[in-house]
């Protein structure tokens, strides 16, 4: 189940990633004219979808730990957005308050998957 998790994350935020860069999809900056996205947005996207699928198809374990990992990231990127205001974050990556509020999501989904989510049996011990 993770793994096939994993790749779906993985494959949602490749195409997010991409449709950033299509003015139409994302117009003056704003995906679906809600999301704050930029270059580097759509990079850490990008980045964040590609780690997705390469641990998808590895073994439960590593998609296990992607989880763990991203819920942690993607939460301290929605606190630190809580901080930084309008402002980019690092600096150099937009964001707005519905970014913020879909990074909560995210991590809070990625959290309960890493950590809660049932694992096959073998992959218990």
């Amino acid at each position: 189940m993770l793994q096939r998790a994993a790749i779906v994350f993985g494959v949602v935020f490749l195409v997010v990633g991409i449709l950033g860069f299509v003015p139409v999809v994302a117009p003056d900056g704003y995906l679906l004219g809600l999301f704050q996205v930029d270059t580097w947005h759509n990079l850490v996207h990008l980045l964040t979808g590609a780690v997705a699928v390469i641990v998808g198809f590895m073994t439960e374990r590593a998609s296990q730990r992607f989880f763990q990992i991203f819920g942690v990231l993607y939460g301290l990127l929605a606190v630190l957005g809580f901080f930084h205001g309008d402002s980019p974050l690092f600096g150099v990556i937009a964001h707005n308050p519905a970014d913020i509020g879909l990074h909560i999501v995210i991590a809070l989904v990625a959290l309960y998957l890493g950590f809660t989510a049932p694992r096959t049996p073998t992959e218990r011990l």
